[in-house]
């Protein structure tokens, strides 16, 4: 496996692999990988010819009092995992080299950005995309993968690519999860084992509130109040928001359309920890309509 820590140097080699006819998969982390993580190099691999990873942890995506300094790194660790799932260039870029001196360029992605996730971390996607479309420049791939742990940053990133014409397929992969169902991140490692132990509620209130859903409910505030008393049950939890939206514009209805999709959507703190989850459900069609719709196909 390459390394390559230089702009200019990945931008050529991707252009030389594509010269080649050669598809190039990207997969962009912050490092300090997991299972979760090898899990998109892995699917990466199947997809493309050529495998990129970026380890970068970008500074425009944290505020002031967020983890920035402490984020936890470890370039061996990653180094190995990364080359064990069959990656191909490691790209681990100083500061300096993704963010120049003088650089004062930055994107918004607009109401997307500032809603949920974004309405308690403002700052957040503005600098996502911004160090997403400066790793799509640099590494110039066909097929781009992202965990679905971060849901609304998939929908930001996807209407990155389409707004800004960068013709870049983004690939979004299954949650990873731990044994007892907390989504796989990198902040885990802040929570201590009874913490870990503790924060299995939030799958929980994801698997009771897609039984709620599926037997019947489609009343939007219905579903965030199970939601809410369902987490309530762990009382050192803080939740920022429990909601359920269209998971494909992030809407909020009043009644979600029965056979459409609804994204269940968690931002909580645990101790010290921010830990976010969701789950994708599909509204049932009740065996009525799906009568009327046979009998009007009939016609």
């Amino acid at each position: 496996m390459k390394v390559i820590r230089k702009v200019d140097e990945l931008r050529e080699y991707s252009i030389e692999q594509r010269s080649k006819g050669k598809t190039v998969g990207f997969v962009p982390t912050m490092g300090f990988l997991h299972e979760g993580h090898v899990s998109l190099i892995t699917r990466a691999s199947v997809e493309c010819d050529i495998v990129i990873t970026s380890l970068f942890v970008n500074p425009t995506q944290f505020a002031p009092h967020e983890d920035f300094d402490t984020y936890p790194r470890d370039f061996e660790h990653d180094y190995n995992l990364a080359k064990n799932a069959d990656c191909d260039v490691l790209f681990a870029p100083a500061r300096e080299e993704m963010y120049p001196e003088g650089a004062t360029t930055s994107l918004s992605v607009g109401d997307l950005a500032y809603v949920f996730e974004g309405k308690y971390r403002p700052h957040f996607f503005d600098g996502v995309v911004t160090v997403v479309a400066k790793l799509f420049s640099a590494a110039l791939p066909t097929k781009a993968f992202f965990g679905q742990k971060d849901y609304q940053q998939t929908l930001v990133v996807k209407s990155l690519s389409k707004d800004m014409l960068m013709g870049v397929e983004i690939v979004v992969c299954p949650i990873v999860r731990e044994s007892n169902g907390l989504a796989m991140s990198s902040r885990n490692k802040y929570l201590t084992d009874e913490e870990k132990g503790k924060a299995k509620i939030l799958f929980q209130s994801l698997v009771a509130t897609k039984e709620f859903i599926e037997s019947g409910e489609r009343n939007r505030k219905k579903i965030n109040a199970f939601m809410h008393d369902f987490l309530r049950k762990l009382d050192i939890l803080k939740i920022d928001y429990a909601l359920a939206a269209d998971a494909n514009n992030l809407s909020e209805p009043t009644e979600f359309e029965e056979g459409g999709d609804i994204v269940l959507l968690l931002g909580t703190i645990l101790g010290k920890t921010r830990l976010i989850d969701n789950m994708v459900v599909r509204i049932p069609v009740s065996k009525y309509n799906e009568d009327e719709r046979f009998q009007v196909g009939l016609k």
